[in-house]
């Protein structure tokens, strides 16, 4: 169904492709709530993997309301008088949990807005606050880092005195940032929910309740009621105060993923085989690494496989390394991360190319717009480096870990002794 809003000529197929209108029209005002089973499918949100291979998570029905309802409800403290504000795109988990199903279930004012801040008007979204009379504000740290950028000045020319309360999701969030969306947006006088959580999970799992939690810069403090969670070794065996580990659940919760569409051995062994069961007892395996400090606070360290999170969007290195060296100049690709102060991480490709290719910024531009045609926007390169080889072990398998040392612009370290050419290492330092 589509929506006509411009008058711009798109092409339309008969038979499959319609105009909201001319259905709209025809429509009888009835319709009838359709009965579902709890266990019947909701909707399928497709993530990327760490194969480049999208997973097809499948949520359903019944738990999946439940939870988004309790956790909005509780997380929140959503009341009747609230107008509450999720910035998140609509079509990404966060919109689905946290702008539609969670919302609408607690008959909530829900703000929904269509944009970005843009140089030209840095300051509309706290324009909307003033506006609307926003009280509870969630968005993500890439987001709260662009706004950092773009300086206090805009939120403290604005009136947000109607804020209550504030949220974060997507990342973990740098305590600098935190300070400063407690100090700036907040007034000092408005909780921080700082939540973690996945497509995979549908709801919260770490997250503090206001007015009951005690909060700390950068921690998603305790685990949501009825979430048992724990950092464990491959082994399942926890680990001490403070060391790094596994972040696992140990027991379901009513809106976790039910299966990869399609795929239920993919699902298993994704999730369910990582870590060795512990006395018969599996574990869900976020895929990140985590830190409990001696209160029991939880401090997530970021994904433990060869994810790139990019504004809260998790990509498969595969994935863009695919895209890339489906470009006829590219012979071989790999693709790291590298830190950025805005968007958390950002990808930075080494691209070998073909023999009667020549290097040139015409070409990155090139592999940089043929990435966003291949995947989206989200997963242009920040970077692309020339080379005319990539380290690698004797075996063939690219050392990535050498690749993401030289992008962040630090010092080799660690064993290299698997190197297969040393010489390669040397180029790509000297900018080769």
């Amino acid at each position: 169904m589509v929506v006509k809003r411009t008058a711009q000529e798109i092409k339309m197929e008969p038979g499959r492709d319609h105009w909201w209108h001319d259905l709209q029209a025809t429509a009888s005002p009835d319709c009838p709530a359709e009965p579902m089973d709890s266990e019947d499918m909701l909707f399928i949100l497709y993530t990327s993997g760490t194969t480049g291979k999208p997973k097809g998570v499948v949520h359903t029905t019944g738990g999946y309301n439940l939870y988004t309802h309790m956790t909005l409800k509780w997380a929140f403290d959503i009341q009747d008088t609230d107008v509450y504000w999720c910035t998140a795109d609509v079509g990404w988990i966060t919109g689905h949990s946290y702008i539609v199903y969670g919302p609408l279930s607690n008959g909530a004012t829900s703000l929904m807005y269509e944009g970005a801040p843009r140089p030209s008007n840095p300051g509309c979204l706290w324009d909307v606050v003033e506006k609307y009379g926003v009280n509870i504000f969630y968005t993500a740290p890439t987001a709260i880092r662009a706004f950092i950028k773009m300086g206090e000045h805009h939120p403290l020319s604005r009136n947000l005195s109607d804020l209550r309360l504030l949220g974060t999701v997507g990342e973990p969030i740098n305590p600098e940032a935190w300070i400063w969306y407690h100090r700036i947006i907040g007034g000092e006088r408005c909780p921080i929910v700082d939540t973690w959580w996945q497509t995979e999970t549908g709801g919260f799992m770490l997250t503090p309740l206001p007015g009951a939690t005690p909060t700390k810069p950068g921690s998603a403090t305790l685990p949501f009621p009825g979430i048992i969670a724990d950092v464990v070794d491959l082994e399942g065996n926890p680990v001490a105060d403070n060391q790094g580990g596994y972040l696992v659940i140990r027991h379901p919760w009513p809106s976790m993923m039910r299966t990869v569409y399609g795929d239920p051995d993919r699902f298993r062994r994704t999730y369910w085989e990582h870590i060795a069961p512990k006395d018969g007892q599996y574990f869900y395996f976020a895929g990140d690494g985590a830190r409990r400090d001696e209160d029991g606070y939880f401090w997530v360290m970021g994904r433990v496989d060869d994810v790139i999170n990019v504004a809260g969007h998790r990509l498969g290195t595969m994935e863009i390394e695919s895209a890339l060296v489906s470009h006829p100049a590219v012979a071989e690709a790999a693709v790291v991360s590298k830190p950025d102060p805005v968007k958390g991480e950002d990808v930075v490709a080494f691209v070998t190319l073909e023999g009667s290719q020549n290097a040139s910024d015409q070409l990155k531009d090139e592999l940089k717009q043929h990435v966003v045609q291949e995947i989206g926007a989200i997963a242009r390169p920040g970077e692309i480096r020339f080379t005319d080889a990539l380290p690698k072990t004797r075996s063939g398998k690219i050392m990535r870990r050498l690749l993401r040392t030289l992008a962040g612009g630090q010092e080799i370290a660690g064993d290299t002794s698997t190197l297969e050419d040393r010489s390669v290492l040397d180029k790509l330092r000297g900018g080769a």
